[in-house]
């Protein structure tokens, strides 16, 4: 067994023991398995091992590789949690079941041009950015609520959920409290939050998916 393959294994595991720590339900949680910067071979023992979840970075490189492991799983379901560019939107509709990074209303005008156009329609969830930094793309947690409304009253998208990448150098209990209390009065049922160092915060906080890399293929 190569080391993925255990160490998704291992994942899996701890996931499985926050849920009842949580008093959550076992197969409450998601894992999101972070394949961005590696390539078929090294995710193709991991598919063969029982996960179906991914999540890419970027719409260009995910179309480099994930057509054929899709056309041989068919059952893959395919995030986008990197930052989408409108000029990408006909490619990301085309491609992933879920984008994650819904954050301003020109992506949201162009998905639902694509998903009319393609009569393809992905799960969305609008990415939020707790920590306010300039650098990350994410609508201020003040805008979220009004957001997803106008995402749904003026651009007819279905919203089902809402993302998070917390400041790397704080603690990020406190920002997975704030897009839980968003995510409800928002309305939505999903909450993608936690990677590889505090995925088990993030299920006491109830995250319903958990975006895991360097945890399972180690660092690129």
């Amino acid at each position: 067994m190569g080391d993925a393959v255990q160490q998704f294994f291992a994942v899996k595991a701890k996931i499985a023991a926050a849920e009842r720590e949580a008093g959550r339900e076992a197969g409450a949680v998601t894992l999101v398995a972070v394949s961005k910067t590696f390539d078929a071979a090294d995710i193709g023992p991991v598919i063969e091992a029982g996960q179906r979840v991914f999540g890419e970075n970027r719409v260009q490189e995910a179309q480099g590789k994930w057509p054929d492991l899709k056309e041989a799983f068919p059952d893959i379901e395919l995030h986008l949690i990197g930052p989408l560019q409108s000029n990408k939107a006909r490619e990301a509709v085309a491609l992933f079941e879920v984008i994650e990074t819904v954050d301003r209303d020109k992506i949201a005008a162009e998905l639902a041009k694509e998903i009319v156009r393609q009569g393809r329609a992905p799960k969305l969830y609008v990415q939020v950015n707790t920590g306010s930094e300039p650098q990350k793309a994410g609508i201020e947690p003040s805008e979220a609520v009004a957001f997803v409304r106008r995402c749904r009253e003026v651009h007819g998208l279905g919203i089902e959920g809402l993302m998070c990448i917390p400041p790397a150098d704080e603690n990020p209990g406190p920002h997975f409290a704030l897009l839980e209390k968003l995510g409800k009065e928002a309305g939505v049922a999903k909450l993608s939050m936690g990677m590889s160092g505090d995925f088990e915060t993030a299920i006491a906080f109830g995250a319903t998916s958990v975006r895991v890399g360097s945890a399972i293929f180690g660092s690129r």
